[in-house]
């Protein structure tokens, strides 16, 4: 295939499947938060802490990690401040201690860090102010969740990605261009596994064991737990479903154990992965094989999430569940005819389900997505039948589907994104 193509892909999946402990909003606060105590060069007096919407609602919910089951913006960021690594990336609060958890919620009784809305800016902005007697640093993280897209000290510039991007004409997003349909399988069937397998492998081992983990303990909800007990699950669709809705239960309430993740989300991570995983080992696939369709799985989760964005009131495990669903036709044997299929049946049945940001019950959003995901790849692939062009929001193929979803979930859903916002927001 096109070597610029082949080298893009690659690319993507390097820079998109990294690991992250937690939700990875709050981890986003917590990274900003230590790189401005960095910059600074000192301990803050106080910080400032202005986020984006959507940053807010996918922190209001969740257990941070490694903080002792606290919740909230304001110990997201006092973590990071205190004893965050920010060179650990999305892992930033990997090493954090009890006595730090102490002195962490000590500082937020004092009112160490003030949290506001900001509007106006991108889905995905957190800004961390930082003041040590005369001191003063700023750090923006925006677009994907360890981008420092602006810093100073002191009124001093020291990073202005918007000048970059002036004067280069070009965006870390530019290689998600390339992605489409008939490109990604023919990436998939031609891939020297060597160029994306530690990439892979590192998915299966960490987003396995987060599930197992989900599994066997009571996590948040216990969805996960509770389709296993409850339904047969001799039956690979149920052990799918109760695996990636495990790992969600863990994640969700504060397990400290990393995913990889897809489009900033390791709630996507594990749904686009957590089934194929299991779909393999129900149907003995040789494990190259699971690879290959891991790597389908994802690219066409992050094909979605190229119209709609990382944020958005847009569910982002529908993204990820249609992915699952190609991972899994792949395994099958299925032909792009036949992921095509699968991708127009799970997004004309579920395309739409809202984001009210990172809680417990994602586990079973992923659940929901996923059983009409694998009922997409049944009615395609096993019974041939494709929900037809022009029912709905469905169009003349797939790749067009993809991009009216899209509109749907970028566009349509604004204003649906801001009222969210204002119920999450209500006391």
């Amino acid at each position: 295939m096109n070597k610029r193509i082949y080298e893009a892909y690659v690319a993507i999946l390097e820079t998109e499947l990294v690991p992250a402990l937690g939700c990875t909003e709050p981890i986003a606060i917590a990274f900003a938060a230590a790189k401005v105590r960095d910059i600074l060069g000192t301990f803050p007096e106080k910080i400032q802490v202005d986020a984006s919407g959507n940053i807010i609602k996918n922190v209001q919910s969740v257990t941070v990690p490694n903080s002792g089951g606290l919740k909230g913006i304001d110990i997201a960021a006092t973590l990071g401040i205190i004893g965050g690594n920010p060179n650990n990336n999305l892992e930033v609060l990997a090493d954090i201690t009890d006595e730090q958890i102490k002195k962490a919620k000590q500082l937020v009784a004092k009112d160490f860090c003030k949290c506001t809305l900001i509007e106006g800016k991108d889905n995905l902005y957190i800004r961390i102010t930082a003041v040590d007697k005369s001191d003063r640093a700023v750090v923006v993280v925006s677009k994907n969740h360890t981008n420092i897209s602006y810093a100073e000290k002191n009124g001093k510039v020291l990073i202005d990605e918007r000048i970059h991007e002036k004067t280069t004409g070009t965006d870390q997003n530019t290689n998600k261009e390339l992605l489409c349909i008939k490109n990604i399988i023919e990436f998939v069937d031609e891939v020297n596994l060597e160029d994306v397998r530690v990439v892979i492998e590192r998915q299966i081992q960490y987003n396995t064991a987060i599930s197992k983990e989900g599994l066997t303990h009571g996590y948040g909800a216990q969805v996960g737990r509770t389709i296993k007990k409850l339904y047969d699950s001799r039956d690979v669709r149920v052990r799918a479903r109760a695996a990636a809705a495990a790992g969600s239960d863990a994640r969700m309430s504060g397990c400290a154990m990393p995913v990889v993740i897809n489009s900033g989300s390791g709630n996507q991570g594990m749904t686009v992965s957590l089934p194929v995983i299991e779909y393999a080992k129900a149907w003995k696939a040789p494990h190259d094989k699971l690879i290959r369709a891991l790597v389908l799985a994802n690219l066409i989760a992050l094909l979605q999430k190229r119209y709609i964005g990382n944020l958005s009131a847009f569910c982002g495990v529908v993204c990820a569940a249609v992915g699952a669903g190609c991972g899994i036709t792949y395994l099958y044997g299925g032909d792009e005819a036949a992921i095509t299929r699968t991708i127009t049946n799970t997004l004309a049945n579920i395309g739409g389900i809202v984001c009210d940001g990172a809680k417990p019950s994602c586990a079973a959003k992923i659940a929901s997505a996923l059983d009409a995901a694998i009922l997409g790849f049944e009615l395609g692939v096993r019974e041939g039948i494709v929900f037809k062009n022009g029912e709905g929001l469905v169009k003349k193929d797939a790749e067009d589907t993809i991009r009216s979803f899209g509109r749907v979930g970028k566009n349509g859903m604004r204003s649906t994104d801001i009222e969210i916002l204002n119920i999450m927001l209500e006391k």
